[in-house]
């Protein structure tokens, strides 16, 4: 999916919602344990009730890795399932992969040639060498972890050489790999009120913005530092969706939540004056 794609999309839905597709076996309704494969089931219920109001799903590896083997066929299931019903959402492994050249390698063969994924997230920590293999696909994207949300970002993202921080060298060095069309960054929403000055940095790229809903990141305060001229933006909400709700009505849950989430990107949307060019 290219920029424009993406961008287009935004506009036709009027929204820039990601659902992370963080669908842990323990927390799913427990009547969908009867199936033979409950985690597909509940992300088929996901998807069909959000598919409406989202631009891109972001499944975290993690609760399908985690799973041995059943983990990666309901994995393999779910993005099968979203090619083949709604092959116009981004769809993102969330993965946060970064290894030597040749191991990344067979990492962004994994996700990008058999899982056929739109993008991973991605740690640059090793450097160039290590991010290059995700770059090689035409087409597909590579999101490089920036500045997070967690209590620890503070332990390295923040120290300083010079005048730049670790995640300023991070967002300044990694434009010589790649550009705008194909390279994304994680900024958690709960870093927001330094949006401003990572748009100094990136003015044109796409944030991958998760932390909205239950890590407490307001998405009023996302916008007014980091909405740019195309909107640039695919905010996260997961848990705050998906576990909405742990009955029968789990499906009709996330729907309210990602629709009210939708409207609201809207206004924003329209606030920003980018509604004006969608035909």
């Amino acid at each position: 999916m290219t920029r424009n794609e993406l961008f287009s999309n935004i506009l036709i839905k009027k929204s820039f919602l990601c659902i992370g597709l963080d669908s842990d076996i323990d927390k799913i309704p427990s009547f969908l344990l009867n199936n033979e494969d409950p985690v597909f089931e509940f992300n088929k219920g996901i998807i069909e009730a959000t598919h409406k109001y989202t631009v891109a799903y972001k499944p975290n590896i993690a609760f399908y890795e985690s799973r041995g083997a059943n983990g990666w066929i309901s994995l393999k299931k779910t993005v099968d399932y979203l090619k083949k019903h709604y092959p116009d959402i981004f769809l993102i492994a969330d993965a946060k992969r970064g290894d030597i050249g040749n191991t990344s390698k067979l990492y962004a063969k994994a996700f990008f040639d058999n899982m056929d994924f739109d993008a991973v997230t991605v740690a640059p920590y090793m450097g160039e060498d290590s991010i290059r293999p995700f770059l090689g696909y035409q087409g597909r994207w590579v999101i490089l972890l920036a500045l997070t949300s967690n209590m620890g970002a503070d332990d390295f993202q923040y120290h300083p050489d010079g005048k730049n921080s670790l995640y300023k060298l991070v967002l300044n060095k990694s434009q010589s790999w790649s550009d705008r069309e194909n390279m994304m960054y994680v900024i958690g929403a709960t870093r927001a009120e330094m949006l401003s000055d990572i748009r100094k940095i990136v003015p044109d790229h796409f944030l991958l913005i998760p932390g909205i809903g239950a890590q407490g990141g307001s998405l009023e305060e996302v916008v007014d530092h980091g909405m740019n001229n195309i909107c640039g933006l695919l905010v996260n909400s997961s848990r705050g969706i998906i576990f909405a709700d742990d009955t029968e009505e789990y499906a009709k849950a996330a729907a309210e939540k990602a629709n009210a989430l939708q409207k609201q990107m809207e206004l924003h949307l329209l606030k920003k004056g980018l509604l004006k060019f969608n035909k």
